[in-house]
């Protein structure tokens, strides 16, 4: 009867130790498991880098470009204002004046400075 008990209580007592062991290994498998998706997920940021500098170098030349048209008719009409009030009859340059104003308005329609312009 003793052996009986003996040997019961060590077959739990081993099924007991096989289960801590078996779910400290399914632990241990998804700690790994979560580095790696960590991994993954900075592989796949790294590899978007190239795209974000080339994304960014086209956006930068789209603003140059917008930056120097604005400076353009910025000047443009500078120099016809400053023509204009010199030689208030120069055709010319009212004309550079209203062109300058044009550009301006189809540019900018629903901006706060044009609006703003506009009403003085």
């Amino acid at each position: 009867m003793i052996v009986i008990i003996f040997g019961v209580i060590l077959i739990v007592t081993f099924l007991w130790m096989m289960a801590i062991y078996n779910g400290l290994i399914t632990t241990g498998m998804g700690i790994g498991n979560a580095f790696a998706q960590i991994d993954v997920q900075l592989t796949r940021r790294y590899d978007l880098i190239p795209n974000l500098v080339e994304t960014a170098k086209g956006y930068m030349a789209h603003e140059k470009g917008t930056l120097e048209a604005v400076i353009l008719a910025r000047n443009t009409a500078q120099g016809a204002l400053g023509a204009l009030k010199s030689a208030p009859v120069d055709a010319r340059a009212v004309a550079c004046l209203s062109a300058s104003e044009r550009y301006w308005a189809r540019s900018w329609p629903n901006s706060w400075r044009f609006r703003k312009a506009m009403r003085s």
